[in-house]
């Protein structure tokens, strides 16, 4: 073997392995699961005039990341008389999670929230600067939540 073969061997090699790490990374490393102790429990929901209130929930399984404030993503069930007042989050849209979180399917929520068989509340207004917390929820009490940037900020020049 040439010494131009071995070079371009040992070229593929690493970028074959910086692909699988990048992919890795993007798809399992950087997400942890929300344990019980962090509000397992309960998930504030706001209402129609802007103030916040807990919600019993249970089955709860979430997954966020500190690498990005939109990884978050979340499956529970709750009573769905307990948001039957909730604001109603408008331009909600389903962000897509990894595929192994299999509770969660962005596609999906999309399909049921456009055809009405589920309804986009607000869980709670910036949950980090310009985020919101969106829950979707169905009437047999199934829920969904996601974190997704706001329009609250005016576009760059607006305020010069």
């Amino acid at each position: 073997m040439t010494s131009g073969r071995i070079m371009a061997s040992m070229l593929v090699l690493v970028a074959v392995l910086t692909g699988v790490a990048v992919w890795y990374l993007q798809v399992y490393g950087f997400y942890d699961p929300v344990d019980e102790i962090t509000g397992a429990q309960e998930i504030v929901v706001t209402d129609a005039q802007g103030t916040t209130h807990p919600v019993a929930i249970e089955g709860f399984r979430a997954i966020d990341a500190a690498s990005s404030p939109i990884r978050y993503r979340a499956c529970f069930t709750l009573d769905p008389a307990q948001v039957a007042d909730a604001a109603p989050y408008e331009g909600a849209t389903p962000l897509n999670g990894p595929n192994w979180f299999q509770c969660y399917s962005a596609r999906a929520l999309t399909a049921d929230l456009e055809s009405g068989a589920a309804r986009a509340v607000l869980g709670q207004a910036e949950v980090r600067p310009d985020v919101d917390r969106v829950i979707v929820v169905y009437p047999d009490g199934r829920a969904f939540a996601w974190h997704q940037f706001n329009d609250k900020t005016p576009a760059p020049g607006v305020m010069d």
